[in-house]
């Protein structure tokens, strides 16, 4: 008897039948622009025999101009055939199925080649598109017909039209892109008209056992996004074009509403695709912030899809479904939706891979052998990076002594997981746990080793992390002054009135704890979170935008943040999430402060000033202030073990304290305990 009868039961689309309710959605790894197609058909081919019932690959760009930048990949010729069928191939013979996804970029195409339904250039891209004229419309469907028609050829067993997220169909959708007055704009049968164009001409091409997806974008979140109306008769429209499948898209990638990133509930937006079903009688997929198996489970029993999607779980762990098929879902890596190594890494042209699972995307070169010898490993520190060499050298068959000085593992993610937004960590933290609950590993907590402890270890690993670096302000030892460790400790009485010396992430993290009051924070409570963000019902608001905008909470504290550099603060955050970060302190009046040099700290709060002169000293008053100034290595002990001439192994914070990097912490150890 199955924990999860819905979502392992099998899915019959009347020509096949899916094994499970499972689908991995697309993401964008850059793993096909690399050329490498044994890299690629391994990334999928693993996730296959983790029994995933059909996968999507990311984005293959019909034409030149429709790529997302220069250079993306896509089926243009013979060549690129036969290399994607290395992929599927592999798939096939892991017992899985594969759909090619199909994305005209549009305006959103990061080139000055782009196009669109009218001239509107898009806030996220500097080119203005070029506007279509009708033989330009009629190419571009014309290319992705013939590159379903490639897939086909391909071996993949259907292609994913993608039809949401603001991207080239989706920019037909709405009056807030298209401005035309022919027949592919104006009314709503006119802007509806080129995605059930493509859907007729692929099925028409593809003949009837062949997989089509639509993409279809339920809730806009842009002003002038569709109505409900409009999106219920467009899936019936695409239904009637010959759709086997509907998936669902959430948001425009332009949109200032978070959709995927870890401090969205978890299926926070289910609820839009519950309210599509029995409007259309093929199958509805629902998506974003699906990430454990219970929460799947939960969706489906409720009636709110026919099916799941889930992407970035897949990049944490690939034996996801058939973990949970064996009963032993608490073994599955959790996807905390951090974007660090993922999305982050799209954005910045990097290829992907995952901050709690280092070898996403590098399975053909960070691979963990078993050892050709057992030998006994040291590792002192629990934190990301201990823990992580500790778990991968006991999986490859060496013998493990593991200490931290603290209680419990997990090291700074331990502060991470209390900050409003970032409960996903929690669950981190218990995996962590489960993990090094190993019989090759002998963990020793609440203990600290010297030199002699270590001296006969085969291999010696340090992670003893950060200790806070010294901003040296006069007055800082005063009874008004604490520091972040103490506050996100919950060891320090903190007052109404806050300065926060520091904004980088830590002082982010600790202005955002510090807004708080009582009670969950809204990512626990879907209600309070949709209020804030100024999300409503598509049924009611055109696309989804609550017309009185964005309701936060109000602050605990008055807060002001402040940094030395002379630059917006948040800059160097997270490359998709920073701006959730400043958007969400900003929605609760906490005043950031560029460019100032500390110079005191008295009873009446902490007195700046600007620039090189430094007169007309300015008080920010302040009942407590936080020091969050940064952080330096710790390696008193990798240091006296120099001392005595052992050599030992230092990563994570000890190696580099910059920003508590978790994602670079991981690598480090998986990196390490992959070749020990």
């Amino acid at each position: 008897m199955t924990h999860y009868p819905h979502l392992l039961a099998p899915l019959n689309l009347g020509f096949t039948t899916l094994k499970n309710r499972v689908l991995m959605g697309s993401m964008h790894t850059g793993l096909e622009e690399t050329k490498d197609w044994n890299r690629v058909a391994t990334f999928y081919a693993e996730r296959a025999a983790g029994d995933v019932a059909l996968m999507v690959t990311g984005g293959m760009a019909p034409n030149r101009e429709g790529g997302v930048f220069p250079g993306a990949a896509g089926l243009f010729s013979d060549e690129d055939i036969q290399n994607h069928r290395i992929v599927t191939d592999r798939v096939h013979d892991n017992d899985g199925k594969i759909a090619m996804q199909i994305l005209h970029a549009g305006r959103y195409a990061y080139g000055p080649e782009c196009v669109a339904p009218s001239p509107i250039k898009s806030p996220i891209s500097p080119f203005p598109p070029k506007e279509l004229d009708e033989d330009g419309i009629e190419k571009q469907i014309a290319d992705i017909v013939t590159a379903a028609v490639r897939a086909q050829q391909a071996g993949y067993d259907g292609v994913e039209v993608m039809g949401s997220e603001g991207y080239f169909i989706n920019q037909f959708l709405v009056e807030h892109t298209n401005r035309r007055t022919d027949r592919w704009g104006g009314s709503v049968e006119n802007r509806q008209r080129l995605p059930v164009e493509i859907v007729r001409r692929v099925r028409q091409a593809v003949g009837t056992d062949f997989i089509v997806i639509y993409r279809l974008s339920m809730i806009d979140l842009v002003p002038k996004g569709q109505t409900w109306e409009e999106v219920v008769a467009l899936a019936r429209k695409i239904e009637a074009a010959g759709a086997t499948i509907l998936n669902t898209g959430i948001g425009w990638h332009e949109a200032r509403i978070p959709t995927i990133a870890t401090s969205v509930p978890r299926a926070a937006f289910t609820w839009v695709t519950r309210k599509l079903m029995g409007e259309v009688s093929i199958p509805v997929i629902t998506s974003n912030r699906i990430n454990t198996p219970e929460v799947a489970e939960g969706v489906l029993a409720e009636g709110a899809a026919d099916m799941v999607s889930m992407a970035r779980p897949f990049l944490a762990d690939s034996q996801f479904v058939k973990k949970a098929a064996e009963g032993r879902a608490a073994d599955i890596a959790p996807c905390i939706a951090c974007n660090q190594a993922c999305l982050d890494h799209t954005f910045s042209g990097k290829i992907s891979s995952c901050l709690v699972n280092p070898r996403a995307c590098h399975e053909t070169e960070l691979t963990y052998d078993p050892a050709e010898t057992s030998r006994h490993v040291a590792v002192v520190g629990a934190g990301a990076a201990g823990a992580t060499v500790a778990m991968i050298a006991a999986q490859r068959g060496h013998r493990v002594t593991l200490w931290d000085k603290a209680e419990a593992v997990g090291g700074q993610l331990n502060m991470a997981k209390v900050i409003p937004g970032k409960e996903e960590f929690v669950g981190l933290v218990e995996w962590i746990a489960r993990m090094v609950d190993h019989p090759a590993i002998d963990l020793r907590l609440g203990q600290a080793p010297g030199v002699d402890d270590l001296r006969h270890a085969d291999e010696v690993v340090i992670a003893t992390g950060v200790v806070p670096r010294d901003p040296g302000i006069p007055g800082q030892d005063g009874d008004n002054v604490v520091d972040y460790i103490d506050v996100l400790r919950g060891g320090a009485e903190v007052g109404a009135r806050v300065a926060i010396v520091g904004a980088g992430g830590i002082g982010f993290d600790t202005a955002d704890y510090l807004t708080h009051g009582d009670g969950p924070s809204t990512t626990e409570d879907l209600a309070a979170w949709l209020a804030e963000w100024g999300v409503a019902d598509p049924e009611s608001h055109r696309g989804g935008l609550s017309p009185e905008g964005p309701k936060p909470e109000g602050s605990a504290r008055q807060i002001t943040l402040l940094q030395r550099k002379a630059e917006k603060l948040g800059k160097r955050l997270g490359k998709t999430t920073g701006w959730i970060h400043r958007a969400g302190l900003q929605m609760k009046g906490v005043k950031m402060v560029p460019g100032v040099n500390y110079e005191r700290i008295t009873p009446e709060g902490l007195h700046v000033s600007f620039g090189e002169a430094r007169d007309k000293p300015t008080l920010i008053e302040a009942d407590t202030v936080v020091l969050c100034a940064g952080q330096l290595p710790e390696r008193s002990l990798a240091d006296a073990l120099a001392v005595e001439g052992i050599t030992a192994h230092v990563i994570g914070g000890a190696d580099v304290a910059a920003e508590l990097d978790a994602k670079r912490a991981i690598d480090q150890g998986a990196r390490l305990a992959a070749t020990l």
